[in-house]
């Protein structure tokens, strides 16, 4: 299961809100690359997949295709908003190591 904080949600509301296209969900997803191996992806879909494990977040709706499940099970997501920039930070259990930007990281 993937948890997002009240302030991530918040911040996927707002994106959701101003977008021009209607949303289906958050697609969470991991894909390969970044400076230690795999890195993650967010977008806002219009639709869902049927393969698409989805959890629904106080409203938020977030999808998850079969691949990229097991290496962001447990994963919470925040999002930060500080003077050195904002954006969402990824907490994953799964990762052995990670990146110092927090966007990427390497299975165990």
């Amino acid at each position: 299961m993937i948890t997002l904080t009240p302030s991530a949600i918040n911040a996927v509301r707002r994106f959701i809100q101003t977008s021009a296209d209607p949303v289906a969900g958050l697609r969470v997803s991991v894909t390969g690359g970044g400076c230690s191996g795999m890195q993650y992806a967010m977008k806002l879909e219009t639709s869902a997949a049927d393969d698409d494990t989805r959890f629904d977040m106080d409203g938020v709706v977030v999808l998850v295709d079969p691949l990229s499940a097991p290496l962001i099970d447990g994963v919470n997501i925040d999002f930060v908003d500080s003077i050195e920039g904002s954006g969402f930070k990824f907490s994953n259990p799964n990762a052995a190591k990670s990146c110092a930007c927090g966007q990427s990281f390497s299975a165990a």
